[in-house]
Parts: structure tokens; C-alpha cells; sequence
């Protein structure tokens, strides 16, 4: 008998469960709530009870996204026993279409609670919470709809804009906001460095799975750009970033303390200079998590910046 050479290893239910919920996506989902949690400290706004809040809703958000993304790939055949990208419980057999789809509406459920219980406690207008509750709600949408259904975005190479939406200017801005109950013009310079650097992890998974996408008719903005072209895109995030959390330093009169994000460069150069030299997806492999721990770590050198003295 032939070999398989796609062979899938038998894997448990609780480890098929674990595996969806990418629980390594989760900090990086927490930056965007980090930095506006450290701006409104900075502000002297700080409310632990709603960072905390905001975390938990940030972290139900991401895992429904998480579980959304497996059950419509799933469905759509995008990820194959063939894909260079890890599979996971739904692609391996362990997990049923049913079995997700009652996983998706609990994590709907309890999105919903926690979003209500933060908007309640930190709203302090009526105004403000009708607003809330209709950016919590696109929220969900958006992270349903990046693979499911007829037409889901992400396969119109339309998740990095969502991405720098949802983890940049919603996340950093959302957050400070109902803490400081004020949305200053410069607060979208963090803002949109947190998202660009979100990008820049979702442009590196793409990169990875571009022959894999392009074939099921997955258009990400990697496949419409290219191999090269998405490598370039990529440097262009990553100097983004800087460049916006510089101008922040220089419009508020940051002292040393404020540069520190400024540590992260030698990091971030190492990675363009390593995605311009392995150009094979496989080399984008350990790139993914490369690319978290640096935005992590941009995100809370920067945040540490605000809150030292």
C-alpha cells in the first residue's frame, strides 16, 4: 500500500480545542489594549477595572475570530492536509461542523456579556454606549465574516485593512477612551503603529500560505502582491510603525523614557533582512512568531516608556 505522504497524526479532542483557539494569538490581541491602557496612565486615566474588561472582551474576540477562521476555511477547503500552515481540529476530522458552530455561538454569547458589563461600567453617556454597543457588534461581525459566508473579506484581500481597524485604532483608541472619556488627535499615531505592527503579523502568515491561497481562491493582499511585492509591503509596516510612534515622541515631548520602543529596531531590521532572503513559504514558518514576539515587544517597550517616570 502507498504511503500517504499528508498523513494526519490522530490528535484528542481537548488537544484539537486548544489548537483552534491559537491561544499564541492572544497576547498580541492584548497589545492593542496595553498601549491604550499605558496612554491613559500616562494621562493620569488609568482604570484597571475597565483594562481589565477590555482585555477579556479583546481576548473573547480574538478566539471567536480564531474559531470563525478554522470553521470557514474548513468549509471552504482552503486548508489542506498540503498547506505549509499547521491544521487544526476541524481540517484533522476531530472537530464536526456542528461541534463549531455551537462553539462559535458560546463565544458570541460571551463576547456579548463581557462587551455589555465593560460598556456599562465605563460609559458615562448614553451616546457613548449606543456607540459602543454598535462598534462591539461590528466587532463580532467582522470577526465572523473574515472567512465566513458567501463572500468573507478576508478571501478580498480585505483583512489587513480590518486588521489595522479592529487591533490599531479601535483597540489602542477604544481603550483609552473609556478610560480618559477624551480622544486626542495624537493617540491615533500609537494607535495606528499597533495596527500596522498586527499587519505585519498577518502579512507573514500570508506569505506562507500564498501558493496554498492562491490556489483556493484565497486573495489575500499577499497573493494580489505578490511574493516580492508583499515583501516589500512588509518592511513598509514595520518602518510605519516606528516612524508613527516616533512622530507621537516628538508632538508630545517625550523624554529617554519615551524612545525606548526605539530597542526593537535592530529586531525588526534582522526580520526584513531575513524575509528578503528566504524567499520560500516554508521560511516564513518560524517568521510568524518571530514577527508576534517583535510587535509584543515594540508594543510594551513603548507602553513601559509612558508609565516609568
Amino acid at each position: 500500500m502507498t504511503e500517504n505522504i499528508y498523513s494526519i497524526p490522530a490528535l484528542s479532542q481537548a488537544k484539537a480545542w486548544l489548537e483552534s483557539l491559537r491561544l499564541r494569538t492572544l497576547p498580541l490581541a492584548c497589545a492593542s489594549i496595553l498601549t491604550g491602557s499605558a496612554l491613559a496612565w500616562w494621562q493620569n486615566s488609568f482604570s484597571f477595572p475597565i483594562a481589565i474588561l477590555a482585555l477579556l472582551t479583546t481576548i473573547l474576540l480574538q478566539i471567536l475570530s480564531n474559531l470563525a477562521n478554522d470553521y470557514g476555511d474548513a468549509l471552504k477547503g482552503s486548508d489542506t492536509p498540503a498547506r505549509i500552515g499547521p491544521l487544526r481540529g476541524m481540517q484533522k476530522g476531530v472537530i464536526t461542523a456542528p461541534q463549531m458552530r455551537i462553539a462559535l455561538g458560546i463565544t458570541v454569547m460571551l463576547t456579548m456579556m463581557s462587551g455589555i458589563m465593560l460598556v456599562l461600567y465605563a460609559c458615562r453617556s448614553l451616546s457613548d454606549m449606543l456607540g459602543f454597543i454598535v462598534l462591539g457588534a461590528l466587532a463580532i461581525v467582522a470577526a465572523i465574516a473574515y472567512t465566513v459566508g458567501k463572500k468573507p473579506y478576508g478571501y478580498l484581500g480585505l483583512g489587513d485593512i480590518s486588521v489595522l481597524l479592529f487591533f490599531g485604532w479601535l483597540g489602542v483608541a477604544g481603550s483609552y477612551y473609556l478610560q480618559a472619556h477624551s480622544l486626542p488627535p495624537a493617540l491615533f499615531l500609537p494607535a495606528t503603529a499597533c495596527g500596522l505592527l498586527s499587519v505585519a503579523v498577518l502579512n507573514v502568515n500570508n506569505m506562507r500560505d500564498i501558493e496554498s491561497d492562491r490556489q483556493h481562491g484565497k486573495y489575500t493582499l499577499a497573493v494580489r502582491l505578490g511574493a516580492l511585492n508583499a515583501r516589500r509591503y512588509h518592511a513598509v509596516l514595520l518602518a510605519g510603525s516606528l516612524l508613527c510612534l516616533s512622530l507621537f515622541a516628538l508632538v508630545t515631548h517625550q523624554g529617554i523614557s519615551g524612545w525606548l520602543f526605539m530597542l526593537a529596531v535592530p529586531l525588526l531590521l534582522s526580520q526584513v533582512r531575513f524575509i528578503f532572503r528566504q524567499t520560500t513559504a516554508t521560511a516564513m514558518c518560524p517568521m510568524l512568531g518571530r514577527t508576534v514576539k517583535a510587535a509584543l515587544l515594540v508594543n510594551v517597550l513603548f507602553s513601559l516608556g509612558l508609565i516609568l517616570p
